[in-house]
């Protein structure tokens, strides 16, 4: 074989290197997973359930492309999923938030017992943890850190089982198996960062008078929730979500 030819065949080799790796990180995710007797038991219960879900919508399994949104005040959790980039997303399935602490408004410290508002997405997946199974949220991201508390902005917001909270998402045990085999199958399957959007209610007409209403005297709440509505708004429109930017001063770039 003449150099030429070795050369080609290196880089055809460092080229594949990174999905092999990527193939060796999501075999040894999952074989590390499903050694937890919680997370296998998920799989057994809601397997073949979750595939019916996404194939009943047109949709691929194991998902490409998974989106989680959720409204504190209607204690609700939607779950939509598309193929392809360019393709607008559907809604798989609405689940019930059983528990909420707090109210409205974003989390801006340690200890306020508040769910936080904004753009995160899934961070980990914890088989062992003591609300049966949960999913971390990246809480806080950049928002939050410059617009909370700068020493102690809180943190461990999770999507859990168990129905009890002091500021993560509770679901029922049953709720949080179906959506943690979702959502980790679809982790497994190249989607390394799933978003998840926090909103305090839907910015409809019922929404925006209750929030114009009762949280009339509190600015900063305001001016967030503003800059919040602008890429619900684009969701609505489109069933699209824009990339996550932020200005210097934490606001949301839609």
């Amino acid at each position: 074989m003449n150099m030429k030819k070795i050369g080609l065949s290196l880089i055809a080799t460092m080229l594949c290197l990174p999905a092999l790796w990527a193939q060796t990180d999501n075999n040894n995710l999952r074989n590390s997973q499903l050694s937890f007797s919680r997370v296998a038991k998920a799989y057994a219960n809601f397997g073949d359930s979750t595939r019916r879900m996404f194939v009943s919508k047109g949709l691929s399994y194991p998902p490409k492309d998974v989106y989680i949104r959720s409204f504190k005040s209607q204690n609700e959790m939607e779950l939509w999923g598309r193929d392809n980039p360019n393709d607008p997303y559907k809604l798989v399935k609405l689940y019930r938030v059983c528990a909420l602490s707090g109210i409205l408004g974003p989390k801006r410290c340690e200890g306020d017992r508040q769910v936080p508002e904004g753009n995160y997405f899934i961070e980990d997946f914890n088989p062992q943890s003591d609300f049966f199974l949960s999913m971390l949220i990246n809480y806080p991201n950049y928002s939050d850190i410059i617009l909370g508390d700068k020493k102690k902005p809180g943190g461990d917001i999770y999507i859990h089982g168990g129905c009890v909270t002091v500021g993560c998402m509770p679901m029922t045990d049953d709720v949080i198996q179906e959506l943690y085999v979702v959502c980790l199958n679809a982790k497994l399957n190249g989607q390394n960062y799933i978003p998840i959007t926090i909103y305090p209610t839907k910015f409809n007409k019922k929404g925006l008078d209750y929030l114009g209403r009762t949280y009339a005297t509190e600015e900063a709440k305001q001016k967030f929730w503003v800059n919040l509505k602008a890429g619900y708004d684009y969701f609505e429109q489109t069933r699209k979500r824009l990339p996550v930017m932020y200005t210097p001063e934490g606001k949301y770039v839609f």
